[in-house]
């Protein structure tokens, strides 16, 4: 497909969306009525369309900036101006608010690019884990997508095939198979809803960190996550607000302000320079 017709206007507008699956989409005018004023919710629906998903929520499109920083593509806004970078335009389809039990979603759909998402954090390292939840969470994923152990066709280091955490040593690769051998007899939905119920209650699950500064003048890193927020300073956790006892949030020229309901009903305010 010819690229360099996308410099031109409506007619040859492409924009490619990177699936969770790493498969891609491309969006096109005269296909899918795209126009540079469309805004990021056209987009969104198409991914929708295209996957059949019906909980809509949880996801969003995101983009790299010409830093190289990422953003959540705003649906309500026309999605050209918010690129701010030439064509053809690049997007990322990913989960943007995290189930806390993705378990108990309703669609299969939903459960499985959540399944995908959390298998992705694992392996970019924005979800750590010990090296033996990281070896049963791979074993749930090869079971997934190679079905039973098969001594015929799985030999060797079949699992190398995979990567599944930063740094994969042969090694874990053993631990891997070993666990694989144990799951014979699930089916791919039901490898992946074990992996969900592993995966979930990791300390890092669904947690979003951004660097800030506190009214100490120390740096910490602040993460909105399923359940609340959560102050990180070193990688130590220094604070946890479940969402029940949060009063009031709120994002003002780069400060973040946080009320919580103490134990004795009483009230405490932070301030934190994003």
């Amino acid at each position: 497909m010819d690229l360099c017709g996308c410099l031109g206007g409506d007619k040859d507008i492409q924009v490619h969306i990177c699936l969770l699956d790493n498969t891609e989409m491309v969006l096109t005018r005269e296909r899918d009525g795209i126009k540079k004023s469309s805004k990021g919710q056209v987009l969104l629906d198409l991914v929708f369309k295209k996957l059949h998903l019906l909980e809509k929520d949880f996801f969003g499109l995101r983009f790299l900036d010409s830093q190289g920083q990422t953003h959540w593509l705003e649906p309500t806004k026309p999605f050209v101006p918010q690129l701010e970078t030439d064509p053809p335009y690049r997007l990322y389809f990913g989960v943007k608010f995290y189930a806390e039990d993705p378990c108990r979603l309703h669609q299969e759909i939903t459960r499985y690019q959540f399944f995908l998402q959390v298998k992705q954090d694992i392996l970019q390292g924005r979800l750590p884990c010990q090296a033996s939840e990281a070896a049963q969470l791979a074993a749930y994923a090869v079971q997934s997508e190679l079905g039973d152990f098969d001594p015929r066709k799985h030999t060797g280091n079949y699992v190398s095939e995979f990567r599944f955490i930063p740094n994969q040593t042969e090694e874990m690769e053993k631990l891997i198979a070993n666990n694989h051998r144990d799951l014979v007899g699930q089916v791919p939905s039901e490898a992946e809803l074990n992996f969900l119920s592993l995966g979930r209650v990791l300390e890092m699950y669904g947690v979003d960190l951004h660097q800030v500064m506190g009214d100490d003048h120390v740096q910490y890193y602040l993460g909105l996550m399923p359940r609340g927020v959560v102050v990180y300073k070193n990688k130590t956790k220094v604070g946890m607000y479940f969402w029940p006892r949060i009063t009031k949030i709120l994002f003002k020229e780069r400060q973040f302000f946080l009320r919580v309901r103490t134990k004795d009903v009483s009230e405490t305010h932070y301030s934190l320079k994003i």
